[in-house]
This record gives C-alpha cells, sequence and structure tokens, in this order.
C-alpha cells in the first residue's frame, strides 16, 4: 500500500496557494470513481490522490498545523487507500427526507453483511468487505467504508472490456445494479497492481 507520509502534507499556506487547482482536479477525478447504485446508494473509489485531498481539507478547515495531529490525520486515512488486489470505496446511503433518515436506514440493515454488496465480473463475484463499526442490530450507519478484494484471475477479467462488469446491491429491501462503464473501469483498474 502506498501509504501517505507526513513529508506528502503541505503545510496550510502552501496548500491554499494551490488549494484550487487541487480540488479542480480531485472534483474531475471523483467524477470517474463515482457509481450510483440506484436512487439511494453511491460509492466513491478512494485513492491515495483522493485520500490527500480529504486530510488536506481537515487541515485546512480544523486549523491544523501540529505534526502529531497531522499523523493522527494520516493514521486516520490511511486505511482506506486499497492495499494490493483492492478497490476501496467509501459507501453512501443518500437519504433527501430527513424525516425518514430512520426509517429507511432501518429498511437497509444488513447491507453491510458482506453479501449484499458485490462486483459481477463475468459470472464471477467480488463481494465487499465492510469496516467493522459503522453499524449493528439497532443502528446502521449512512457512510460506510468497503473493500472488495480480486484475485488474479478476477482482476485480469475485470481489465479485459470485453467481460461484462458490474456493481450490484442485493438487498431484501433495495436492490439496484450498475453496468460499468468503459472509462470507469480504466480508472479503477489503475488500483488493482
Amino acid at each position: 500500500m502506498n501509504t501517505l507520509q507526513l513529508k506528502d502534507i503541505k503545510p496550510l499556506p502552501e496548500y491554499e496557494a494551490v488549494r484550487k487547482s487541487f480540488r479542480d482536479r480531485i472534483i474531475a477525478l471523483k467524477k470517474k470513481r463515482r457509481i450510483p447504485l440506484g436512487d439511494r446508494v453511491t460509492l466513491v473509489f478512494e485513492n491515495r490522490d483522493t485520500i490527500l485531498f480529504q486530510i488536506q481539507e481537515m487541515m485546512r478547515v480544523e486549523h491544523i498545523y501540529d505534526p502529531a495531529r497531522i499523523q493522527d490525520e494520516l493514521d486516520t486515512y490511511n486505511p482506506l487507500i486499497a492495499g494490493p488486489d483492492e478497490l476501496s470505496s467509501t459507501l453512501f446511503i443518500e437519504i433527501t427526507e430527513p424525516e425518514r433518515i430512520k426509517e429507511i436506514l432501518d429498511q437497509l440493515r444488513g447491507i453491510d453483511s458482506g453479501r449484499c454488496l458485490f462486483f459481477e465480473i463475468g459470472t464471477d463475484r467480488v463481494n465487499g468487505r465492510f469496516e467493522e463499526g459503522q453499524s449493528n442490530e439497532e443502528k446502521l450507519s449512512a457512510v460506510h467504508y468497503v473493500r472488495f478484494r480480486f484475485s488474479s484471475e478476477q482482476r485480469a477479467a475485470f481489465r479485459d472490456e470485453q467481460v461484462p462488469a458490474a456493481l450490484i446491491v442485493d438487498h431484501p429491501h433495495y436492490r439496484a445494479r450498475t453496468l460499468l462503464e468503459k472509462e470507469v473501469r480504466r480508472e479503477l483498474s489503475g488500483d488493482l497492481l
């Protein structure tokens, strides 16, 4: 895993000088790494650049200058960078009706079980592995961190644009399937080293 180090982080005055161009680049990058699954679930696939942006923005918002606190941010966010043969994503359950948040999250309990969210590559499946601690029997978070670990055969099939690939959520109360466009597959294939 190509983790971020203190030396990769720009001090706030330097970051402010490049923020607009860096932000514009990350927004364009995230458009290629964002996969909606129906009208309630979206995954954004993270990489070193998206995580670097997140850390720099946290430093900016929270006025973090102390190297120890910056290291805390690195320790928090580095685990979101995909390891070898992995894709790493942030899953958002998007609810636009505030009065229905609890109801919808209750309906989607179990979505993080590891059986409901997967890539389908040809006839093969790559199940999502959810970070623990984002839900329990009584409560489901609206944000989750999910990894997809690929075998060498799955990785090769994912890179082969002749093999159909889709991202699927198959939950008793929510089903959606998104066929991956070539541009998205090419972008995400760069993470599967």
